[in-house]
């Protein structure tokens, strides 16, 4: 069954949840896909389980409700709207059923619409979600014959090319040094300017769902700014907080000690946090530290630094600040790790 927009391939749902004789099933929406979730939780007690929908934010595969399915009994979580992280870590406690809920509509007429803001530029690199990876294709056709050189970068890091996700640009990165500019195909800006920082090229939006295309360069340029300006303020800041994400996919605790080791040679004093949600809030409460290193999610720090009263920087940023990266490296290899 599809809805207007999305296959959640219910069918396959079904017949999935017979196979493995589900008895209580979490199901785990993005916030686009959430007014979805009780219909869906009916699909599921079609086959006699218990569906359970979680109503907390879920900001990608990284993002897993281990903890909670197993506090509810819950003997698979069904987590819609992602793919699995192949380069993390497993997580075989609770199995999981990815469903990737891929658009149903072609991308042609969003494409169509950017053309005229590619003109500019003879090689380029096509990005998308996964919600429109299998359909790249049509995207890369239009390219070609409007005349460009197209580029799909394919480092075997998630599972289709081209694929992009919040915190892995390395199909983009793997191409950018023989495109001239990126056209990312998915809805809103979060995406593209993770392209944008990650490759430092202009960086085009053709969002299927609003039929709109338009350029994120000048947001960009923006976030690049702020970051050098909280980058300057950690420099002058002698006690660090290091944030060990407690998520599924984003506890790197080898990463965290190496960034604190890399900080104290510096001459700064750390002190490690574990944190599940990095908030201002809880930010707050440590008052004696003057800035802190994001070892989780890094579009925390990038996407509001604004909302934060203190620097909150990437592991990128951090390497800067311990003297091991200039800015210019930065700009040049992007504020993701690779």
């Amino acid at each position: 069954m599809k809805s207007s927009t999305f296959d959640f391939e219910e069918e396959r749902l079904i017949d999935e949840l017979k196979r493995r004789a589900a008895k209580r099933v979490l199901i785990q929406l993005p916030e686009g896909l959430k007014p979805q979730g009780p219909r869906l939780a009916k699909t599921v007690e079609k086959t006699g389980a218990v569906a359970i929908v979680s109503a907390d934010p879920c900001y990608g595969a990284c993002d897993l409700t281990l903890q909670e399915a197993e506090s509810l009994g819950a003997d698979l979580i069904v987590h819609f709207g992602h793919t699995p992280i192949v380069s993390g870590s497993k997580h075989e406690r609770i199995p999981i059923l990815y469903m990737e809920a891929k658009a149903t509509f072609s991308l042609k007429p969003a494409v169509r619409k950017a053309l005229p803001l590619l003109k500019a530029w003879k090689h380029v690199g096509l990005t998308a979600t996964v919600q429109h990876a299998e359909k790249i294709n049509e995207a890369k056709q239009l390219l070609l014959d409007s005349g460009k050189i197209v580029a799909v970068g394919d480092t075997g890091r998630l599972r289709y090319a081209g694929q992009v996700i919040g915190c892995d640009y390395s199909n983009a990165h793997a191409i950018m040094k023989n495109v001239d500019a990126f056209l990312f195909v998915g809805g809103g800006r979060f995406h593209a300017l993770g392209v944008a920082l990650t490759t430092s090229k202009p960086t085009v939006v053709a969002d299927p769902y609003e039929l709109r295309a338009y350029s994120v360069d000048d947001e960009a340029q923006k976030i690049r700014k702020q970051r050098w300006a909280s980058i300057q303020k950690a420099l002058e800041s002698k006690a660090f907080g290091v944030l060990i994400g407690l998520k599924s996919g984003q506890r790197l605790l080898e990463t965290t000690f190496q960034i604190r080791d890399r900080l104290e040679k510096a001459g700064k004093k750390t002190t490690l946090l574990a944190i599940h949600e990095v908030t201002p809030e809880s930010l707050m409460q440590y008052p004696t530290l003057d800035a802190y290193v994001n070892t989780a999610c890094p579009r925390i720090s990038l996407d509001d630094p604004t909302k934060f009263h203190k620097p909150v920087l990437t592991i990128n940023e951090a390497q800067v600040v311990a003297g091991e990266l200039t800015w210019e490296q930065l700009l040049k290899e992007g504020w993701f790790e690779d």
